[in-house]
């Protein structure tokens, strides 16, 4: 049983074999057919290739004969248009000969026309010094000297013109000015129609009796001398009846030691204890008053937004006084006055009265700073945070400083007009002589000035000249001069009127 099973193995694996060689054929045969159908393919596709390929060949050699027939006919247009600039060139060129030999002859033509006119020149030259030289010989004198003379002439016409010219334009300038500024002065007073007060500081302290300077004094100047050390006063226990005086530079310590003083009398207790508790008291109250000033005087003037310590200075002045006039009713009656100023002139009103209510904070320290009340006064708004247009009319309204804005001249105007109000100022006698003696003594010092005569308390200087040596002309021209003077060395309110006097008498007796 075994040999039929091996030979049905031999049999399977021969058919197997059969099997596979004929699907080996198969797969070669189908191997055959696709590369000879691929070799077919690029067969067609070599051929097709060669075909553009030729194709290609033929449309490259025809668009090459193209563009070369093209560029030949650019070259040929090239070479024509080379040929006529070439052309044009040499048609050019020898225009600029001709022209260049044109010049030539044209600059020796100059060059002889040159050579005439220098040998007419040196003859005419010749002829008039031979014809001046006989003018001279005329006359008199030289050239150079009637020559002098003329511009001599010539100068003095014409400066005596322009004097005249000058006079008219300022006799008109000045017409209008004043009749202007009268105006608006005149409005700005009648607006204002303050009360005019001259305050003077008082020093004094009235006593019911004499024996309260006993007390005063106190054993062995006992309480005088604590009541002058607390107080920083000197106290004048002199032979004023029922009276003694106080004296500082202080205005605000001089107030403190005087409401202490009139409480001390008043209490009749006069030791060092109760002096220290006077004060005290005095000072609170002097402190309180400053701080109610200054704020009243804010309200007054128009002004907001001052700072604290500027109040208190301005404060501290409700108790300084400038030739009696008390300086805080005067700061307000100036504020008042430039903002009415500043208003008839178009200007900026605030800063205005701004700057005309400050321009004095100076004076609240001008006993413990040196140097001009003005200049400080800027100091002390610029350093507080002030505008500059404020500041330059505080330090500008004395002119240490050359004013220069309209709100530094409305400032300027503003204290003259609160100063020079009648009845504002008193000054003392001796400096009021000292004033007007400084005036004779400045317009004496000019030329042809034979008397002169201050008058109305120094607001007119009339001045007599020599006619002999003082013309009309230069009388107006002597005026200005010496108002011009008295403006860059004196300090006063108000103006001066200068009036140049000259008169001529011509005298003869018949025999």
């Amino acid at each position: 049983m075994s040999e039929p099973w091996i030979l049905g193995g031999v049999i399977s694996l021969l058919l197997m074999v059969i099997a596979f060689l004929a699907g080996r054929e198969a797969h070669r045969r189908r191997t055959v057919q696709a590369t000879t159908a691929a070799i077919t393919v690029l067969s067609e596709a070599r051929a097709e290739a060669q075909q553009v390929l030729q194709r290609a060949e033929v449309d490259a050699k025809a668009m090459a004969d193209a563009h070369r027939e093209r560029e030949e006919g650019a070259l040929e247009h090239r070479r024509f248009e080379v040929t006529n600039l070439e052309e044009r060139l040499g048609q050019r060129e020898a225009t600029l000969e001709q022209r260049a030999s044109n010049l030539a002859h044209r600059e020796e033509l100059l060059s002889g026309k040159e050579r005439e006119i220098n040998d007419t020149r040196s003859s005419l030259e010749a002829e008039i010094e031979t014809v001046r030289g006989r003018l001279e010989k005329v006359a008199g004198f030289d050239a150079g000297a009637a020559k002098a003379e003329l511009l001599a002439r010539v100068e003095d016409e014409a400066r005596r013109e322009a004097m005249a010219l000058m006079r008219d334009l300022e006799l008109k300038a000045r017409e209008e000015s004043d009749r202007r500024s009268r105006k608006i002065l005149a409005t700005t007073i009648q607006r204002l129609a303050a009360e005019v007060v001259s305050d003077a500081t008082v020093s004094s302290v009235n006593l019911p009796s004499d024996d309260m300077k006993g007390r005063i004094i106190g054993r062995e100047g006992r309480n005088i001398r604590t009541f002058e050390a607390v107080t920083g006063v000197n106290l004048i226990v002199d032979d004023t009846p029922e009276a003694v005086s106080v004296s500082t530079f202080d205005p605000v310590r001089r107030e403190i030691a005087r409401r202490a003083l009139e409480r001390l009398v008043e209490d009749g207790r006069i030791h060092p204890a109760s002096i220290e508790e006077a004060y005290e008291k005095a000072r609170s109250e002097v402190e309180q008053s400053v701080r109610d000033a200054g704020e009243w005087a804010m309200l007054e003037a128009g002004v907001t937004r001052i700072h604290p310590e500027v109040i208190t200075l301005l404060g501290r002045l409700r108790y300084r006084t400038s030739y009696g006039q008390n300086v805080l009713n005067h700061l307000v009656e100036s504020a008042n006055i430039a903002g009415m100023l500043a208003a008839e002139l178009g200007v900026d009103e605030v800063e205005a009265r701004r700057a005309a209510f400050l321009h004095d904070i100076g004076k609240a320290v001008s006993h413990e700073v040196g140097g001009s009340h003005a200049l400080v006064g800027a100091e002390i708004a610029r350093r507080f945070g002030e505008e500059a247009g404020v500041t330059h009319a505080i330090e500008a309204h004395h002119n240490e400083v050359e004013p220069r804005t309209l709100t530094a001249i409305i400032v300027q105007a503003a204290d003259a007009v609160s100063a020079a109000r009648p009845g504002a100022r008193r000054e003392a006698l001796e400096s009021y002589v000292k004033r007007l003696e400084r005036l004779e003594e400045m317009a004496m010092a000019f030329e042809g000035v034979d008397r002169v005569f201050a008058m109305q308390a120094g607001r007119e200087v009339r001045v007599v000249v020599d006619p002999g040596s003082v013309d009309d002309l230069a009388a107006g021209s002597l005026a200005r001069r010496i108002a011009r003077t008295f403006e860059e060395e004196l300090q006063y309110p108000g103006q001066i009127e200068v009036t140049v006097i000259r008169e001529f008498r011509a005298n003869d007796f018949a025999r």
